[in-house]
């Protein structure tokens, strides 16, 4: 089967026209609706127990007016007309210029096809199957070695469906499912407890678990935990370092894709501002943003202000092309919306957000990019991290490294810090593999809202990094 479009019942089309009416009564410039039904299942496994089992839903609307350089916002829990149009009225004096009158909306339903069609809806499963999957995954990590100490296993699925109306004429709506499966292993020995994870989530139903093996995720969360007892401790100072594929899609994320979203643009707080038409990156990088990317897990029919998402190259060949466009941000230096707007749920203003975020593939055989590194760092898990988007200076946690020694891979070494800056890192690739993957799903942090995002890269290696380790 393939998940519906968003509930058409959500509001009904002539109460929502009457709502845009009442927002823009006060001198209101543009008005929009978006309302919204999220459910939602968490299970957690902690040592063979099943510590966490919640599920919750949220349904409500939020309400925006824009006049002039001002925004009103409103949000409700009440979808009926009444409580609608309270919100509009909120929302409308919030954002009041003077003018009055009445503006008649026409709406024009807009329907792309979703690029996440769902087989198997998470809710029509049973929680005795889902907490199955977990069992599985803590038996599969136990067996893997008398060294494993605990083992956590995390299973969540959503279901989110919207509903978009604005004053220009937008009426669009989407159902976005998505499933979601993590492993943590610790294991204990002479240098102390080490962790290892795995990760697989996607936009798509529960045949996320046809196509993933938990127990086979289980197991390799435990390797990464074992292998890590034999680490010796990290380098410290500048070297080559060889990012595996899929793994350091993070860093260009939080080090690039930020300082390349257009709020930062337009307040002149990014490193990016002001170079549409130069060389940012090795003449071989590709940067790309795609919200149509199927079953992804930044993947949408539409953004979160009811337009279809897109394929945004960013940088081409090297050469900054554009930045990522909101609706506000691209009405006030006048470019056109690149589906970028994105908001946690409808009691949050949108704002300028990535969707998937990864570089394209080059030419080089993985391999050979180790063997061709006499010296270095290899990072096959990069963690969480910190960045300057003013800057583009960065610190990133490596959860799982070795050493590259007269171009082979030798022992594993100890979590440690990976220093650089972002647009310097673009310049200093010297090495693009041929083995593109997207990594782990993520959620992006940005002034207090938390959405799903993609991230993705082939093998590739920087000429040089900091490596803030403890070994002399």
């Amino acid at each position: 089967m393939t998940a519906a479009a968003a509930d058409p019942n959500l509001i009904d089309e002539a109460v929502v026209a009457r709502v845009l009416d009442q927002a823009l009564k006060t001198g209101g410039e543009f008005a929009e609706v978006f309302a919204e039904d999220r459910r939602g299942l968490t299970l957690g496994l902690d040592d063979g127990r099943i510590e966490d089992i919640s599920s919750g839903r949220e349904r409500g609307a939020g309400i925006r007016v824009v006049a002039g350089n001002t925004t009103g916002f409103a949000h409700t829990a009440d979808l009926s007309e009444r409580g609608l149009l309270k919100a509009a009225e909120s929302a409308s004096a919030a954002a009041r210029s003077g003018g009055g009158g009445t503006r008649e909306v026409a709406l024009s339903r807009r329907q792309p096809a979703t690029p996440s069609p769902v087989e198997v809806l998470p809710a029509g499963v049973g929680k005795d199957r889902k907490v199955e999957l977990l069992r599985k995954a803590d038996a599969a990590a136990r067996a893997a070695g008398g060294s494993v100490r605990q083992v956590k296993a995390f299973y969540r699925d959503s279901r989110r469906q919207v509903l978009v109306a604005s004053s220009e004429g937008v009426l669009a709506s989407d159902d976005q499912v998505r499933a979601q499966f993590r492993v943590t292993v610790v294991a204990s020995g002479d240098t102390g407890m080490q962790t290892g994870a795995e990760s697989v989530g996607a936009t798509m139903g529960f045949e996320l678990f046809d196509r993933h093996d938990v127990e086979e995720l289980a197991r390799s969360a435990a390797r990464r935990s074992l292998r890590k007892l034999e680490a010796r401790p990290a380098p410290s100072g500048t070297m080559p370092v060889v990012i595996k594929c899929g793994s350091g899609g993070v860093l260009f994320h939080e080090a690039c894709g930020h300082g390349l979203e257009a709020d930062h643009i337009v307040k002149a707080v990014s490193v990016f501002a002001g170079k549409v038409g130069e060389q940012v990156a090795a003449p071989f990088v590709t940067l790309v943003d795609d919200g149509t990317m199927s079953h992804e897990w930044g993947a949408m029919a539409i953004d979160d202000e009811g337009h279809p998402t897109s394929r945004n190259v960013l940088i081409q060949d090297g050469v900054l092309t554009d930045y990522m466009w909101d609706w506000l941000r691209a009405r006030q230096q006048d470019k056109d919306v690149s589906a970028n707007g994105r908001r946690q749920s409808y009691q949050h203003l949108p704002m300028v957000r990535m969707t998937n975020t990864y570089l394209l593939n080059g030419g080089e055989n993985p391999d050979e990019i180790v063997r061709q590194t006499r010296h270095g760092v290899y990072v096959a898990q990069l963690g969480g991290g910190q960045v300057n988007t003013a800057t583009g200076d960065f610190v990133f946690g490596m959860t799982e490294a070795y050493m590259i020694e007269d171009g082979q891979l030798t022992g594993p070494i100890r979590d440690a810090n990976l220093i650089g800056n972002g647009p310097q890192v673009l310049r200093d690739i010297d090495a693009l593999g041929d083995d593109f993957a997207m990594g782990w799903p993520g959620t992006c942090g940005k002034q207090g809202q938390g959405v799903p995002v993609g991230m993705g890269q082939p093998t590739l290696r920087v000429r040089g990094l900091t490596i803030g380790g403890t070994a002399r």
